[in-house]
């Protein structure tokens, strides 16, 4: 019987064991488990600071390894300029990013860091991207240009962008416009076929979904609003009623929601008073509730601090504010011990409850699960080729050439001048704009406020594409301001004119006059009275253009066109014809601002969804070879006429 005892109890202890390994057992480790089991598993062993961590995103200047282990931190950015080194290739990046992950996946529970960066047109931060249009110029390319993005950013070892923004600019007054694909929120809603392009096709509508190593978690932005400030302001108020707002700056979330969108990030601005970093209802109620959006939430850059006047004045009210709205995670790019600190403190003091911070973080892990990142969480080598490619490049020429807007050809009575005579025995380009890369790229490329030069990255600007375009036996003259008595002695056959405005990102491109900066408007005098000209203008929204429209004979919206010059070239010389629609309504005066399309007092120098076409090279020949046909045919015709009348006579 003891001999009996012993061993029943040795069974008893086994069995018990294997229970508390199985009990024990890393559920959230387990691919083949589902996804809210993975979650909840996790959120059960965490602790509060772990789970703050999570919470916080922090720029790469301040990640040291430290500070990393010892803050749990759940994710880490690009801000602008904020890179490797200087012209950093896409290994510098993909080795950076790998390390701050080491350092991620050495801390208790191994939870991934996920790391960020505006990807806004293409790649724009980084040394050598392909540069795509900005968002105003986009067109029917926009998901190859989603998937072309995922694939350079990607290339860099980076899983999630900034993008896209699905603001409804209702004013271009506002600096961030060209951020915005359009006045009319019925574009901007189809527009965002971009997160299917960045994210991969989903499988089921409204979960956040990530398709592999080869897409990235995208992020609608900026909730909600931002483009219908008062008179453009950046951050400022939007004062409107809730029938439309929710038909005009809502409207792009929902499609946003429904495609899958991983992550939502809160605007600056306000709604009727209440800034959006703190507003409960329209983050926590509207956006989660009534959207049922099962992503995350995260601030803008140092967006809480902005709750108060001056910015961080009451940091602790700031960080209540922000995350009793419903923000999940926090851009705190150089403060993160303070957030951490404070968000903690009020957590342990029941100011915020343990419920919103577990909210919070199952929608962060949600996201990464969602991602790949528990089991495929470094970098992948093998897409290092992808940053750049050519045929990105050429993704981007085929984009620019969709975005061109021909809003004039030809004077009153008089002969079309589009497309050009690449023949012409001398042509002048002129203006500011004509041989700038970083003036046709715009803000948000390889800086914040965008560059100013050739020497940034690489790509074709507008002048060399002419030059590349036109006959060997053409003379390209390039004279950025010509005077007048220059133009009209010098036999040019026709005069291209590129000016527009200079580079700027954000409050920066806030503007009350959107008159095109000096020597722009001389130069366009000057050359057009002189000989006939082409005026092409770069900008990331209309500009006062009607005191010169008389004057031009052919007039070309190029947006902010990227790298790809080439494309403008191709269009103007006739290889592909003009088939872009204006976006925007283009204004007579700034004081008729704002104005959109369907306004009740409409009255625009060129109208939304204006744009004259021309024909392509091929369309050309297309009908060059049925009109030879027909004349064949007929004259075929005619000669059977004539010898079965001359075989009745005889």
């Amino acid at each position: 019987m003891a001999y009996m005892g012993v061993s029943t109890l040795g069974i008893l202890l086994l069995f018990s064991c294997i229970s508390a390994g199985k009990a024990d057992r890393l559920r959230y480790k387990d691919r083949n488990e589902p996804v809210d089991v993975r979650i909840e598993d996790l959120l059960s062993r965490m602790t509060l600071a772990e789970k703050i961590g999570q919470m916080t995103q922090i720029d790469r200047s301040v990640a040291s390894p430290d500070v990393i282990k010892n803050y749990f931190i759940g994710s880490i950015l690009s801000g602008g300029e904020s890179v490797p080194r200087p012209r950093a290739s896409a290994q510098d990046w993909v080795d950076m990013v790998n390390g701050f992950q080491k350092e991620a996946l050495s801390t208790r529970l191994q939870i991934p860091m996920i790391y960020g960066i505006d990807a806004v047109h293409g790649h724009n931060n980084v040394f050598n991207a392909t540069i795509f249009p900005h968002n105003v110029g986009l067109g029917a390319t926009r998901q190859r240009i989603g998937m072309a993005t995922a694939l350079e950013v990607r290339a860099t070892g980076i899983p999630y962008v900034f993008a896209p923004c699905v603001a409804v600019c209702r004013d271009p007054r506002w600096g961030r416009c060209y951020e915005s694909y359009s006045e009319d929120p019925k574009v901007v809603k189809m527009m965002t076929e971009i997160i299917p392009g960045l994210q991969g096709s989903k499988p089921r509508k409204g979960i956040p979904f990530v398709a592999g190593n080869k897409s990235v978690a995208a992020c609608a932005k900026h909730y909600v609003g931002d483009g219908g400030t008062h008179e453009g302001i950046n951050e400022d108020n939007t004062i409107i009623n809730r029938y439309e707002l929710l038909k005009i700056h809502m409207a792009p979330y929902y499609n946003a929601i429904r495609k899958g969108v991983a992550t939502v990030m809160v605007s600056f601005s306000s709604v009727n008073g209440i800034k959006m970093h703190a507003d409960y209802d329209l983050v926590t109620r509207y956006l989660k509730g009534a959207l049922r959006f099962k992503g995350f939430v995260i601030s803008d850059w140092q967006g809480i601090d902005k709750l108060t006047d001056p910015a961080g004045s009451n940091y602790s009210h700031s960080v209540y504010a922000g995350v009793q709205a419903g923000i999940d995670m926090v851009m705190v790019p150089y403060n993160h011990k303070d957030f951490i600190d404070d968000l903690t403190n009020q957590v342990q003091s029941n100011v915020i409850q343990m419920s919103r911070i577990d909210d919070a973080v199952r929608r962060i892990l949600r996201v990464k699960f969602a991602m790949g990142l528990f089991e495929n969480p470094y970098a992948d080598y093998s897409l290092l080729d992808q940053l750049g490619s050519q045929g990105h490049r050429e993704l981007g020429r085929e984009a620019v050439r969709k975005s061109l807007v021909l809003l004039k050809n030809g004077k009153s009575g008089k002969k079309r001048m589009l497309p050009l005579d690449r023949n012409a025995p001398r042509i002048l380009v002129a203006g500011t704009h004509a041989d700038n890369l970083g003036y046709q790229c715009g803000g948000w490329t390889i800086e914040w406020q965008g560059v100013n030069g050739n020497n940034f990255t690489a790509g074709t600007t507008i002048l060399g594409a002419i030059v590349t375009t036109a006959s060997s036996n053409t003379n390209v003259v390039y004279e950025e301001n010509p005077d007048a008595d220059f133009v009209k002695n010098s036999g040019f056959s026709y005069a291209i004119v590129v000016v527009g405005e200079t580079p700027y990102a954000e409050t920066a491109g806030d503007n009350m006059n959107l008159t095109i900066p000096s020597p722009g408007p001389s130069i366009v005098q000057n050359v057009c009275s002189s000989v006939k000209c082409v005026v092409i203008v770069i900008s990331g929204r209309p500009v006062v253009i009607e005191p010169y429209v008389s004057q031009i004979d052919a007039l070309v919206a190029a947006w902010l066109p990227g790298t790809e010059g080439q494309g403008v070239a191709d269009v103007l010389f006739g290889d592909y014809g003009f088939t872009g629609k204006l976006p925007r309504t283009w204004f007579k005066s700034v004081d008729q601002l704002p104005m959109n399309v369907g306004d009740r007092h409409y009255d625009a120098l060129f109208p939304f969804g204006y744009g004259l076409t021309t024909s392509s090279a091929s369309d050309r020949l297309t009908l060059y070879g049925a009109a030879r046909e027909k004349i064949y045919r007929v004259a075929s015709l005619i000669a059977i006429w004539i010898i079965l009348k001359l075989l009745s006579v005889a």
